[in-house]
This record gives structure tokens, sequence and C-alpha cells, in this order.
């Protein structure tokens, strides 16, 4: 049994224990799993929990019980559905080989000449293999590959694993709207000297914003170990906040890297799914029948996060006009890449009404946080404002807010000149109008946080949204200065 999970069973078999004897509280158990999921389940880099980190349940898992849980894992293959890939050829996912026994995740890569393999190739750069086939010749490497059902913006991510004894990869990554985080990819057993040796770690950033064409990497660290990855399992952490990546290797920080350094290299900003899976690397070398089978071994994988007063933090991106904002209701759909600007059901962004093109353009380079804002172009002399408004729209149901009062507030920078004395927003659902004016009294060239406060005496209908719109009666004839917004934040007043 793994030891916090014996710590959780005798303190809780201690309190049921307890209220059996007195008044049988049959709540007793849930309550004792709170407390201690709550405290107990810390980073192995913060045990004393100095970051105020909280668990995220709903993305972690202990790995107990005897099969996967698909409430949280997409596993590829199942029911004959694949999500983006089917793993890099020539080896190709399976379901069967995901295994969950003894609490551990076990990953097995396996010969196996009669599986019937897809009949397409995998394009990888130079790599054009065919699933079941190297260079023409037969290949029959089946392995396994877990998707997280859920996306999360920033947090501590952790596990504790074991890589195949194989020329086999045990990756730990994460992919979200146009970026990548590999926490690790690991080759014990490599055939070829190359990048990823027996006792290394590689830590990579990609960015896959469109023209998403290879080399994508933007940054990474490759952290040489005094141990082989398959010898026995250790601890690896990410910790990846809102502008800076931190790594850590049981429990102790290795590399970090900030925004302030990378510039819009920073690409990690918006939420990602954990991805968790066993690959061939052909220009490191391919497995040998005698090596398999061979699995890649994993005890747990964590998440934390930390609080926040902002209600919009879980779509801070969106807020942020970093990416899209999700419907997790909605599946992802299983071709969806992450440089896939479509809207669909899942994710939506946002819209602007008819003739604010010209006007209105989500630009990267010029940010408050991320590395993208809002801007009004303004224009310039012998030009005016060609339409009554301009406006950007989310997609209705961006908003969820119960009734009260709130603080409404964005980031805005002003270019000199002209400059447009009001911002008008609406929250359309119940309909709230609110007025940011007086802007040409604000400092110019510099982020300014401007706010309001809201009350609504209802809370949201299920397609409330937000408008923010700039008006032709609130600028000049001719010549209006450009404008930024940035990080639009609303926070619940006690």
């Amino acid at each position: 049994m793994k030891p916090i999970k014996f710590f959780i069973f005798t303190v809780i078999s201690a309190i049921v224990f307890f209220n059996v004897s007195c008044q049988k509280d049959k709540k007793a158990e849930e309550i004792a799993e709170k407390i201690i999921n709550k405290s107990m389940v810390l980073p192995f880099s913060d045990p004393t929990n100095k970051g105020e980190w909280i668990l995220n349940e709903e993305v972690s898992d202990e790995f107990d019980g005897t099969t996967i849980d698909t409430t949280k894992w997409f596993v590829e293959g199942q029911n004959g559905d694949y999500y983006i890939w089917k793993g890099r050829a020539p080896s190709q996912f399976v379901p069967h080989n995901v295994i969950v026994e003894n609490g551990i995740l076990k990953l097995k890569t396996q010969w196996e000449p009669n599986f019937k393999f897809a009949s397409e190739s995998y394009a990888d750069g130079s790599n054009k293999d065919a699933y079941g086939l190297h260079e023409g010749n037969p290949m029959p490497v089946t392995t396994a590959g877990i998707v997280g059902k859920k996306r999360f913006l920033n947090g501590y991510m952790e596990v504790k694993s074991k890589a195949p004894k194989a020329a086999m990869t045990a990756a730990f990554w994460a992919i979200g709207y146009e970026q990548e985080l590999d926490m690790y990819e690991q080759l014990a057993v490599p055939k070829i000297e190359g990048t990823i040796k027996h006792n290394t770690t590689r830590t990579v950033v990609h960015d896959w914003s469109p023209p998403a064409v290879r080399p994508t990497k933007a940054f990474g660290y490759d952290d040489m170990l005094p141990f082989t990855t398959s010898d026995d399992f250790h601890v690896y952490g990410v910790e990846w906040g809102e502008d800076y990546l931190k790594i850590y290797r049981d429990g102790k920080f290795v590399k970090s890297f900030y925004q302030d350094e990378l510039g819009t290299d920073w690409v990690l900003n918006n939420p990602m799914e954990i991805w968790l899976d066993s690959e061939i690397f052909k220009w490191l070398g391919v497995p040998h029948k005698e090596e398999l089978p061979a699995t890649f071994e994993v005890e747990y994988m964590r998440v934390w996060q930390k609080a926040s007063d902002n209600l919009l933090v879980k779509d801070r991106a969106f807020f942020g006009f970093e990416g899209p904002i999700l419907f997790e209701e909605n599946p992802r759909p299983l071709t969806m890449v992450p440089e896939d600007s479509n809207a669909n059901d899942y994710q939506k962004f946002w819209l602007f009404n008819e003739g604010s093109s010209k006007y209105l353009k989500i630009t990267e380079g010029h940010y408050a946080s991320g590395v993208e804002a809002l801007q009004f172009f303004g224009y310039g002399k012998n030009e005016k404002l060609e339409v009554e408004k301009v406006q950007a729209i989310s997609p209705e149901g961006a908003l969820n807010l119960p009734d009260g009062d709130f603080n409404l507030s964005m980031k805005v920078w002003l270019d000199q000149g002209r400059i447009t004395d009001s911002i008008h927003v609406t929250l359309t659902n119940p309909k709230t109008d609110i007025i940011f004016s007086g802007l040409k009294k604000l400092p110019r060239k510099e982020w300014v946080t401007i706010e309001s406060i809201v009350s609504r005496i209802e809370a949201s209908a299920k397609d409330d949204g937000i408008i923010l719109e700039i008006r032709k009666e609130d600028l000049p004839d001719t010549k209006a200065a450009k404008l930024f917004i940035d990080d639009i934040v609303i926070k619940k007043i006690k």
C-alpha cells in the first residue's frame, strides 16, 4: 500500500471507530478524506506547503483500482477512437496495453505480430513509417497512451514514475491551444547516441502557433541524472506559473525559465491537458524484440493549483485575449490539434461585429500579461470611424456569475493623441451596462488598471457573456489614437 494511502486509511479508520462508538457519524470517512486530501497530499518539492497548493482532484490520479478511470482519461484506441494521432510510427497505441494494478499505471509496449496495424503512415519530419513497419520491414510494436479529459491553467504537475527498460520513451507532457509542454521525455535504452540518454530527462516547450513548421521548440532543458531512468521510481515535477516555469527532480529545484528572458517565446498561456504515453523515437533507435514487453510505470500523477478570488480565473487566458474559451461539458473533437483555430462546440473565440475588423484585432507582442492583447488601431488624418461602434463579443455562456456586487477591472494602454474618452462594457444576460469614462485623463503609453463596481440582482443566465465597445460618439472626428485592452478580471465584493 502506498504510504499516503496507508496514512489516510489509518486516520479514517480511527475517526470511523470513534464515531461508531459515539454517534455513528456516517460522514466521518468523507470528512476525514477531505481533510487528508487538502492537507497531506502535497508536492514533493514543497512538503510544508509554503506555496499554498490545493490538489486538483478532477485531473489528478492515484491509479488505484483495477482499471483506468475513464471519467478522467481518454484511452487512445478505446472503442476504435484516437485523439489527434495513433502514436509515433512504427509503434501504435492500443487500449489493451493500458493496465492498472497494485496502485500502478502500466503503459505496456509489446511485440504483437498478429495485431492488425492501421494502414497509414505517420509523417513526422523525416519519419514517414507506416504503423507496424520500419523502413519497409515488419516492426509489430504496440504501445499505449492516455490523455486527460480536463484542461487546467497553471499549476504544479508531478509524477512518480519509472521508464521502460527498452528503446521506448516515457513521456509526461501536455498540450493546449498553440502550445506544448513536455515535462519530461525519457529513453532508458537508446540504441543511437543522441539528444536523450539513459540518464537524462528532457524538458521542452513547443510553439504550435501557425505556421506550425518543425522545428517548433521554443526553449528547454536537458537534465543529467545520477541514475538510469528505468532502474527505479523517481519524482518529477514542473511548476507552471503565469510567467515562469520551474523544474524539479526528486523534490529538488534544478532549472527555471522566465518570460522576462523569453519574450514572445513564452507560449504557455492557455489551459492544457496531460498526456502519459510511450513512443518509438527512431532517430535514437528502435526496440529489439528481445527487450519486449516493457512498461512505463506511474505511481501517481498529481496537479496542484492556487486559490484565486478572480471569478474568471478558469478562463483567464480567454479574458486576457490569449486563446479560446473552453466549453468542457462538450467533447473535444478527436482531430483538434494545438494549432487549430477553428471554433467548435469545445473551443470558441472572441467575435467582432460587422465593420470592426478594420479597427479591432487581437495582437501579439504588446501585452500586460501573456503575449497578446486586444488592439483598437485608431485612424489617421482625413479618416473617421466608418461605423457607429466597434465591438469585441464573447461567445454566449462565457460568463457564469452569481448575483451580488462585483469589481470589474481591465488593463488599458493608451497611445498619445486624441484618445476615446470611454470604453463601454455590457454583461449580456441579465443585461448590465458599465461605462469606463475619463480615459483622456489617464497616463499614456503605460498599462493602467481601470475598474468599476457592478451590481446584479440575478445570477448569469445560460447565455450570459460580455461585449467590449468603442463608440463613434466618443471619438474625435479625425486622428484617433490607438489603445490596447488586456486582463479582464471580475471579483466578488464581500
